[in-house]
């Protein structure tokens, strides 16, 4: 999961990077719902617009508008660079960008998986620290699962197993005749 918390900062740098090109494009007309419809059909942008993150700022173009000017200024597009960096991201966020191809889809069905688990304080948002802790716990819990079973797999610990030379299946008399041994 630990690539999943570096989600929300790609998140929030692809879409910035995304309206910066289209800012650069149209210094003039600004960017508008018209001018992120031309420049994803001008092919001559094909290797350098992010399609998946203009097409989340297209279809997202009214939410962003905050004042309905027709125009995502530098000011409303650092507001929501600024949210999705500091309160995270909805799942309505997360299934709007999986559905362009902005984000993997394995990554962000594995937090749409475990979204309320992550949600710790019940916002109805993710940020990085609590997919980063979320992960953390698994890997811990992963970690004592594995002690357990090891535990629960060996029937004595006093006399451990002869024939392994992985220091873990020592028993507690092992070193006292590896000691003597040498």
């Amino acid at each position: 999961m630990a690539a999943g918390s570096s989600i929300i900062a790609n998140i929030s740098s692809n879409l910035s990077n995304t309206y910066s090109y289209l800012a650069s494009l149209y210094p003039k007309d600004g960017v508008t719902a018209k001018t992120i419809t031309e420049a994803r059909k001008d092919n001559t942008n094909y290797l350098t617009l992010n399609q998946p993150f203009a097409t989340y700022l297209q279809n997202n173009f009214a939410t962003i508008d905050k004042d309905g000017d027709g125009k995502i200024s530098a000011e409303e597009m650092q507001n929501l660079t600024n949210t999705i960096s500091n309160a995270g991201v909805s799942k309505a966020e997360l299934s709007q960008l999986a559905a362009t191809g902005a984000i993997p889809q394995e990554m962000v069905s594995k937090i749409m998986e475990n979204f309320d688990e992550m949600d710790t304080n019940h916002d109805g948002r993710v940020t990085s620290a609590e997919i980063s802790a979320y992960g953390y716990a698994c890997n811990k819990q992963e970690k004592i699962d594995e002690e357990n079973y090891k535990k629960a797999t060996r029937t004595s610990i006093f006399y451990g197993s002869d024939e392994s030379t992985d220091v873990s299946s020592y028993s507690i008399l092992s070193y006292r005749y590896k000691n003597y041994n040498s």
